[in-house]
């Protein structure tokens, strides 16, 4: 799905998204993000929606307190899914503000937010299929 352009300059701004894949500032990533209005981070966990595990939140919660994130979206996949309530608790703990919703539903946020300058991050797990790791298409670069 295309996303419309807002009035972000030099800020990440999701500019489309796909099952398996988003595009920020016209540039196509897979694999799991953590993206900041600023900065991004490929392959912040190496699991999926249904493997997280509590060291993936306390990692999160690190990354967002010393970039003083106050709100994190949380992106699972393409349909609603939410993790086990006890591995949200170092976010708790950090007392970071989070919304877990479907990949797309953040990608929206993010831009909804960052526009707003708020100070947001959204952690997506873009889990890779057979049909998409032999497209032969590369995962972008930071």
């Amino acid at each position: 799905m295309q996303l419309h352009s807002s009035d972000t300059p030099g800020l990440n701004r999701f500019t489309r998204h796909e099952p398996g894949y988003v595009t920020i500032n016209e540039t196509r990533y897979r694999g799991n993000l953590l993206v900041f209005p600023e900065t991004l981070e490929q392959d912040w966990t190496t699991h999926d929606p249904d493997t997280l595990v509590i060291a993936d939140f306390a990692l999160l919660a690190e990354r967002l307190a010393t970039a003083r994130v106050n709100i994190l979206l949380l992106g699972m996949g393409e349909r609603q899914r939410f993790p086990a309530p006890a591995l949200c608790a170092p976010l708790v703990a950090a007392r970071i503000g989070f919304e877990i919703m479907t990949t797309p539903a953040a990608c929206r946020t993010f831009n909804i937010l960052v526009a707003e300058r708020r100070r947001v991050a959204a952690a997506l797990l873009l889990r890779k299929t057979v049909e998409q790791a032999q497209d032969g298409m590369p995962s972008a670069t930071a």
